[in-house]
């Protein structure tokens, strides 16, 4: 058996790029034409335009609200991410204030493709729990993921969840990514402050999955009053085991 095969139960596995092959010093032709067509798929997605009306409409039984950030443009969002996280003035006049557990932000980030294709779908399912009081979603565009912070105080929500394209890779373009900060501050609220869920896509982590460990953290943060490094994805699952997801669901108080 060649080296060649002794690897293919791994490719089957696994999207990403091993047991390339040879040909002499160099890779086999047909891997260089895939690496070329991931590396443009990578570039496509970063460029996107969010298709904002598509989305509305698969969530207009929430009402989303749309918003943009102070990034005018793609290329302006791409070579100043301080703008990405601010509200563009207009848009943060359509933020209603209410007194709500979490918000929920949809925003393109790096990759449109990966809220476009699995944004609302993720979303539904989240807001769908009777657990906590969730405002209105918002989808916002040119959006880095500090931009949430401004979106959830304008909104009055404790938490926020931003559902935000991840940056591209060789190996998928599509990847989502859910970032989860409890009582953000705009301008002040560090990474460390933050949870993150990632690599949400069909050939990664599964949308029902996704949906279930974000309800879990959700209801650990709101325990503990805090998210980032003080809060574990493994506590927040193992936390009363499946039954704690079932109750976030159906709304129980444990």
């Amino acid at each position: 058996m060649s080296s060649e095969d002794e690897w293919a139960h791994l490719r089957r596995a696994t999207t990403a790029r091993i047991a390339l092959g040879r040909t002499g010093d160099s890779l086999p032709t047909f891997r260089v034409l895939e690496f070329a067509l991931a590396h443009a798929r990578a570039r496509d997605a970063v460029h996107a335009k969010l298709d904002v009306e598509q989305l509305r409409a698969e969530m207009a039984a929430l009402a989303p609200i749309a918003v943009r950030s102070r990034a005018d443009t793609r290329a302006i969002y791409l070579q100043r991410p301080d703008l990405g996280r601010r509200l563009a003035q207009e848009s943060r006049a359509r933020l209603r204030p209410g007194k709500y557990d979490a918000a929920l932000v949809l925003a393109d980030g790096l990759s449109a493709e990966a809220v476009q294709a699995q944004g609302a779908a993720l979303a539904k399912l989240v807001h769908a729990s009777p657990a906590w009081r969730f405002a209105p979603p918002v989808i916002a565009e040119q959006a880095r993921v500090a931009l949430g912070d401004e979106i959830a105080e304008a909104l009055g929500a404790q938490l926020v969840v931003v559902l935000i394209g991840e940056r591209p890779g060789l190996s998928a373009a599509n990847s989502l990514g859910a970032y989860l900060t409890y009582a953000p501050q705009p301008g002040l609220t560090k990474d460390a402050s933050r949870n993150c869920i990632s690599n949400i896509r069909p050939d990664g982590l599964p949308i029902e999955e996704a949906a279930a460990r974000i309800l879990a953290m959700i209801g650990l943060a709101q325990k503990l009053k805090c998210t980032g490094t003080l809060l574990k994805e493994d506590d927040a699952l193992a936390l009363g085991g499946t039954g704690f997801i079932d109750d976030a669901i159906t709304g129980k108080d444990r």
